[in-house]
């Protein structure tokens, strides 16, 4: 077990809160005042965070008023897999309880954003009444289990989607807890509940993250979890799983000892193995995991720094057996899962977009209310995608005209609507809720993504099929080290720009500029693009182009357009 010189407060907190119970129902009663620090820590075991609205804040403040405190609560939705009933339950709750909308995450999972303190409680437990959970969706534990997101009725696809919610279940946190303060559930001495045998008294060092996926649908990125998991299958037999360890994409500004990083490959699982060498994961992290400095918390640095055959033994111990290396896998692809496909069971589906997964109704388009009326209306069975998008499942083949005209008569963009670059450009919620970025994202999603079309086509590489994330902060929520292009806040107004990953998800891109605003992200990206255009290889990836050239073309290829502007 790794040695600690100093535990971190966070660590304390844990210790100390009588399995995740602190002082949040006695809190609760006092709507008018935000939690303590203690409480804010505990309050994300339970799904939700404590924030305040960042673009009244200074006005506020001037007036000598108080943050306009609010939070955000997130649902835990293995696989993004909805029932109907399900989702119209959660869309009832945007209203009466948020800010009008739902937001989709890039795990498969719902948020509501601008919940107040009065409210949380009825939140919580609505979501329990349509039988889902916020419970670990956010904290120190495993959080939501992401897997490919088509519903393709097959061995393969059952299968996973079958795997997915078992690893959900099996790694969740064992405490009363969270049924005693949301849903007045009978209240147990903490004294008289037993610890929880895969947690422990202080939890997990950090967060912790599950994708499972096959290498013919990289569509969750699986390489950036902590554990990612690949099935392997012949046919329809599954074989076993490869177990890659140590992915994350949280890095720090001018702290080199953070990271982002892929997850290497550790071990081959046989099919029944599959929950006891997870947990064994789990372990791995909780009793190796730095809990002296959360910086270098995650599983990646326990990973990166004492190798995988190390972690291959440890696991060999924990789950009695000796684990051979990982099994040779194809190569990763990234299907399209937008627009109408067939299921395989006479029934099909439709891949909608969803801009930065933001479903609600604006002058432009009224999204939510085309979802809510189709939803209701065909029964269909919503998918959360983790490109943010959303699959509309089990419909009838002769409902898709029908379908198609309440969706244009709402305004709501179809996949042929979309340039080929938005549809696959993420963006995390950035301001004004998120108290940790630095900078905007969703809200110049659209702009950025415009500018950086005009280039494109200005070169004649309109139809490009090239991933774009964009984050407010580095911490990495829309995955922006992967991919193509990654657009990273880096002070208010300014980014930093990431080229050079690939878009099937298995390399990391690198910075090739710091401090650009909007309008100078395109400018150094149409240096760029003019330089594809003319040296790329038959049938090159922009991302491919850039990482086989190298930074130093790249970078004189910016240099030249400086000088010129100079």
């Amino acid at each position: 077990m790794a040695q600690i010189e100093s535990l971190s407060k966070a660590e304390a907190v844990k210790q100390q809160s009588r399995k995740l119970r602190g002082n949040l129902a006695q809190d609760l009663a006092d709507v008018a005042a935000p939690f303590d620090n203690t409480g804010y820590s505990l309050l994300k075991f339970h799904g939700i965070y404590q924030g305040y609205d960042r673009d009244s804040a200074t006005e506020r403040k001037q007036r000598g008023d108080d943050k306009l405190w609010q939070f955000m609560v997130r649902v835990r939705i293995p696989g993004g897999r909805l029932t109907a009933a399900q989702y119209l339950a959660l869309d009832g709750l945007a209203d009466r309880y948020a800010n009008g909308s739902l937001r989709i995450t890039t795990r498969q999972s719902i948020q509501f954003h601008g919940v107040l303190k009065a409210e949380l409680k009825h939140t919580v437990a609505k979501v329990n009444q349509a039988l889902l959970t916020t419970l670990a969706a956010c904290g120190d534990v495993v959080r939501t289990v992401t897997t490919v997101p088509a519903p393709i009725r097959d061995p393969v696809h059952r299968r996973l989607d079958d795997d997915a919610r078992r690893l959900s279940a099996d790694l969740l946190p064992k405490t009363g807890a969270y049924h005693e303060i949301w849903l007045d559930g009978e209240k147990v001495t903490p004294d008289e509940e037993p610890p929880d045998p895969l947690y422990g008294e202080r939890y997990l060092p950090r967060k912790f993250k599950v994708g499972l996926a096959i290498p013919e649908d990289n569509t969750i990125d699986v390489l950036t979890n902590d554990l990612a998991i690949v099935a392997l299958f012949e046919g329809d037999r599954l074989v076993g799983y490869n177990f890659l360890l140590g992915g994350g994409h949280g890095m720090t500004h001018n702290k080199p000892e953070t990271y982002p990083r892929l997850a290497t490959p550790v071990a081959f699982i046989e099919p029944e193995d599959l929950l006891d060498a997870a947990a064994a994961v789990v372990r791995l992290h909780r009793d190796w995991g730095d809990r002296g400095n959360r910086r270098h918390a995650r599983l990646k640095y326990v990973i990166a720094e004492r190798g995988e055959e190390w972690a291959r033994e440890r696991l060999s111990a924990h789950i009695g057996k000796a684990l051979t290396p990982c099994r040779p896998m194809a190569e990763f692809r990234v299907p399209d899962h937008l627009g109408w496909h067939e299921q395989g069971d006479g029934l099909v589906y439709l891949g909608l977009p969803v801009a930065s997964g933001r479903i609600a109704d604006s002058d432009a388009s009224r999204l939510r209310a085309a979802l809510r009326e189709i939803v209701g209306r065909f029964g269909a069975d919503p998918i959360l995608m983790p490109s943010q998008d959303i699959i509309l499942s089990n419909i009838g083949p002769e409902d898709r005209p029908a379908i198609t005209a309440v969706l244009r008569a709402h305004d709501v963009r179809l996949a042929e609507d979309l340039r080929p670059i938005e549809r696959w450009a993420l963006a995390c919620p950035a301001l004004p809720t998120c108290g940790l970025a630095l900078t905007e994202a969703e809200r110049v999603r659209d702009d950025i993504v415009g500018a950086i079309s005009a280039r494109l086509r200005r070169w004649g590489l309109e139809c490009e099929r090239l991933s774009v994330r964009i984050t407010g902060c580095p911490n990495g929520c829309a995955r922006p080290y992967g991919g193509d292009i990654g657009i990273v806040g880096r002070l208010p107004g300014f980014y930093s720009l990431y080229v050079g990953g690939d878009f099937a998800g298995t390399r990391l891109n690198a910075a090739i500029a710091e401090r650009l605003d909007s309008a100078d992200i395109a400018e150094a990206l149409d240096a760029l693009f003019e330089l594809f255009a003319e040296a790329r290889l038959a049938g090159e990836g922009f991302g491919d182009f850039c990482h086989r050239i190298g930074r130093d073309a790249l970078l004189q290829a910016l240099a030249r357009v400086q000088k010129g502007a100079a």
